[in-house]
This record gives structure tokens, sequence and C-alpha cells, in this order.
């Protein structure tokens, strides 16, 4: 069983129990109206789909089914709350990057979901799975990378405020970081050195949870910081699965890498 696998769905886990304690969205589901009719039931849903597809693809019998169903609710998510946003409020660069949230999370489930299903779905869905299943999986990565660059440079001073202070040249490491982010989506998105840019995009959030966040939950958090912290978490946890599934490719390979088959 892969280390990204059992992070992963141990993430998902923790965004269900979250979810339950907090009574609240966890910032992977965040996006609902206030004002929508039946909200506070809809929370408890996607504890109860955090929670049963985390545990899902823990196991070998039930992975396929369960990365498949949260597959399923995250591009249901996408649409309904977040490329909704977008459609309403195109010029707020905050909704496109929530969608580079969601789509992230997406790419790592679809990327489970094609390992798990392998050659063995067949008829309409048989494009999910396998090496074409893989394909869709990382457009939806790099392309989810992209806001997150842009924010860099749109929210130059947060992002500069983010940057720990012991740290020198904060503005610096602002634009680097968004431009690292916009390199590795367009490098994912073309496949020219795709795993490269995979592993280390995966590194630069799991830096960031690191250096940033931890620091900030250990200190005491406010309920903004723990959110950030989570979601960073989460997008981290998302990244590793999709770096996986590069395993077996050069680095400097030029094009998309066939399917590499999951271990049990």
């Amino acid at each position: 069983m892969r280390p990204s696998r059992v992070v992963f769905a141990a993430t998902m886990i923790g965004l269900g129990v979250l979810g339950l304690i907090s009574r609240d969205f966890p910032p992977v589901w965040t996006g609902v109206p206030k004002t929508l009719p039946g909200r506070e039931a809809l929370v408890y849903l996607c504890a109860f789909v955090s929670l049963a597809t985390g545990v899902g693809m823990l196991v070998q019998r039930t992975a396929a089914f369960a990365a498949g169903a949260l597959l399923i609710y995250l591009l249901a998510w996408l649409l309904v709350f977040r490329i909704y946003h977008v459609v309403l409020a195109p010029g707020v660069e905050a909704t496109w990057w929530e969608c580079g949230d969601t789509a992230v999370m997406a790419a790592a489930a679809w990327v489970l979901y094609a390992w798990f299903a392998g050659s063995r779905e067949t008829g309409r869905l048989s494009f999910a799975t396998g090496e074409s299943g893989l394909r869709i999986a990382r457009v939806f990565y790099g392309l989810g990378l992209l806001p997150f660059g842009i924010a860099h440079f749109t929210y130059l001073q947060v992002t500069v405020a983010d940057v720990p202070g012991w740290m020198p040249w904060h503005v610096a490491w602002a634009y680097i970081t968004g431009a690292a982010f916009i390199a590795a989506g367009v490098a994912v998105l073309t496949g020219v050195y795709a795993r490269l840019a995979a592993v280390l995009s995966a590194w630069m959030m799991g830096l960031f949870t690191l250096l940033v966040w931890v620091p900030i939950v250990v200190a005491g958090p406010n309920a903004s910081q723990w959110a950030e912290f989570v979601n960073s978490w989460s997008l981290t946890a998302a990244a590793w699965v999709v770096a996986e599934s590069y395993r077996g490719t050069a680095w400097r390979a030029l094009r998309r890498p066939s399917l590499v088959a999951i271990e049990g």
C-alpha cells in the first residue's frame, strides 16, 4: 500500500471528523451560500462522504468504489459551488483559487480511481480508468496549480506576510513561489518535465505546510489560520498522490507517461 494513498485517505477521514466536530464545512467543502436551504444537512453529508470514502480507500476491496464516489462528489462540488462562483464573479481571483483547490483534490481522487479500477472498467466509464484516466487527472492538477501561482501575485501583500520572519527576501520568495506554481502547472499540462514539476510542486506545498502553518498551529491559530493549515495539508496530500502517479517516468520526459499500476 503506497504511502500517498494512506495519507490521502487519512486526510479525508480527518476532514470528515473535523466537519462533525465543528458542524461546519472544512476547507475542502467551502463555498456554500449561507442562505442555501438544507445547508446544515449538506455539512453532515460532506462529513459522511469524507469519512466513508477515506475508510473505503484504505481497504483494497472497496478502494475503487470509494475513490470513484469521492471523485464524483468532488466534480459535482467543482461544478455547483466553484465554477458557479467563477461565472458570477470572474474578476475575483479568490474564486479561481477555490476552483484550483477542488481541482487538485479531484485530481488525486481520479488518480486513485484510475489505479484501483485499472483496466477492469469497461463501457462508458472506461475513459476514466487506466492511462486515459491518469491523463485527465493530471490536466485537473495542472489547471489547479495555475490560480495558486497567480494568487501569489494578485495577493502579494498576503503572500509576503505568510513568509516566515526568519527567512530573508520575503517579496522575492512570494514571486519565486508564484512563478514556480505557474511553471509547474504548464509543465504538467504539456507533459514537458511533468514528473519533475509534479514532485517539486508537492514538495513546495509540503514546505508551506511545515514552515508557514505548523508554527502558527503550534502557537495557537485563530479560525482562519486553522482553516488555512487544514487546506494546505489536504492539498499536500493530494499533490503527493499525483506526484506518485509519475513513478517510473523519466524526470526529463517530454511525453506523457504510461500508467503505473498500484500495488495493494
